[in-house]
């Protein structure tokens, strides 16, 4: 993964060299491409953002183009079909450096800052500020934060999806445990997870487990953890907060100590949580793909857990749409771009056509949508938790981000698995990750 990132990062390096030249041409008066040019193109991937197989994967866009031409007759749009996630960012990336680059495309989130910091995307906040029928406030906050530096908006959320903790409410059941509410701590967590983790059929080995897939950054997130500066020059490691989730973590992993009949597993019914992005609990309930994992008990889904410096806190991942800054028709490219992001029917076919959910407040959080999402459950899952959990959300991105998380989850697992002392450890890998994001 990390080769193709050094080749995406040479390729970003030429397209900034080629871009310079580009936008020069782009506003020259005498400039062909520019003058009476009526068709917009769009940089799209073929395939589900969300990595589950999807068969609509560009009906969503070929739907906002129909609504966009039918109020602009006069523009063309059209797209390239084919390109799949994998191969996209060197694709665009490509496009980029021989000067044929759509004049809007989807941005992956590990390709926003190598796309805003090398002049591939337009800035977007004088024309957002002089649109009167633009209102960036309809979005969720964390959602177009993620399309943000310092301020400026570089790009538009499209569609994200936020981590919840899933709950086998089977086991809750069994076990005499009413369901969690939104506002509950890791106490409540740490409470629950003791009494479901047991041996149910007596032969001495564990067979009933508290959770699986629970790591380090659910619990940094849940407690006020900000590991990184907002550049990534700088880590964090010695912060409040971080001592006590990691001890936590800690508490987590040794109620499953010792001898195991089989190991946690929330898809084999046999754990009680586990967290998970809402996109892939919508794959598994989509029609066609409602396979045997996770069918054989009742489930339902809440906000984290929240630590005792932070909040019911999750990540959120989103899908961005930006401008090329070259476009000889920036007009029509933002109004296409308002189309995908804004219009509420094409926000709307989200909960239809994809597995995530829409960045607009009011199309996510109406009555229909609830509605919507109750019915595709099958009524498993309290839709009026959506709300609450996407006004709990953060995100942070910047160059490399993907390799800073890489190389601070090698030092989380160093400190919980070698070190004799938590804090030392801390100063040990705070030392370690700062000369590792001065030396990249």
């Amino acid at each position: 993964m990390y080769g193709n990132e050094k080749k995406n990062r040479v390729i970003w390096g030429i397209a900034a060299v080629c871009l310079a030249g580009l936008m020069v041409l782009a506003w020259n008066p005498v400039n062909p491409f520019h003058r009476g040019k009526t068709q917009i193109r769009a940089g799209v991937f073929s395939d589900s953002y969300w990595d589950v197989q999807n068969g609509n994967s560009y009906r969503i866009l070929s739907d906002a183009i129909s609504r966009f031409t039918q109020e602009h007759p006069e523009i063309s749009v059209s797209f390239e079909s084919g390109v799949i996630k994998d191969d996209y960012s060197e694709w665009l990336a490509e496009q980029i450096v021989k000067g044929s680059a759509p004049d809007i495309y989807f941005i992956l989130s590990k390709d926003f800052n190598m796309l805003a910091e090398t002049g591939a995307l337009q800035p977007l906040t004088s024309l957002a500020e002089q649109d009167p029928q633009f209102d960036v406030s309809r979005y969720y906050e964390t959602a177009r934060g993620a399309g943000m530096i310092n301020g400026e908006l570089y790009a538009l959320p499209y569609e994200c999806a936020p981590k919840l903790m899933f709950v086998n409410k089977s086991i809750l059941d069994r076990e005499n445990i009413p369901m969690p509410k939104n506002d509950w701590t890791w106490q409540d967590f740490l409470e629950i997870c003791r009494k479901v983790t047991k041996d149910t059929n007596g032969n001495g080995a564990l067979d009933q487990f508290g959770v699986s897939g629970y790591g380090w950054k659910d619990a940094f997130d849940s407690n006020g953890v900000r590991l990184f500066d907002e550049t990534g020059e700088t880590c964090y490691f010695t912060s409040d907060g971080i001592d006590e989730a990691l001890l936590f973590l800690e508490q987590l992993e040794g109620l499953s100590e010792g001898p195991k009949e089989e190991d946690a597993d929330f898809a084999a019914g046999n754990t009680a949580f586990a967290p998970m992005l809402f996109s892939e609990y919508r794959a598994y309930k989509s029609e066609g793909l409602n396979i045997r994992k996770y069918s054989d008990f009742v489930w339902d889904c809440v906000a984290m857990p929240a630590g005792p410096q932070g909040s019911n806190c999750s990540e959120l991942e989103t899908l961005l749409v930006g401008m090329n800054p070259t476009s000889g028709n920036r007009e029509m490219a933002w109004e296409l771009m308002k189309t995908l992001t804004c219009d509420p029917q094409i926000q709307g076919e989200i909960f239809e056509y994809s597995e995530g959910i829409s960045v607009l407040r009011e199309v996510s959080g109406s009555d229909e949508t609830k509605r919507r999402l109750t019915e595709q459950s099958g009524g498993e899952i309290n839709a009026n938790v959506m709300t609450y959990v996407m006004d709990h959300t953060t995100e942070q991105h910047f160059r490399n981000y993907e390799e800073a998380m890489a190389e601070a989850e090698k030092s989380v697992e160093s400190i919980l698995t070698e070190a004799s002392s938590l804090r030392m450890g801390q100063i040990i890998q705070n030392r370690r990750l700062n000369q590792y994001l001065r030396g990249r």
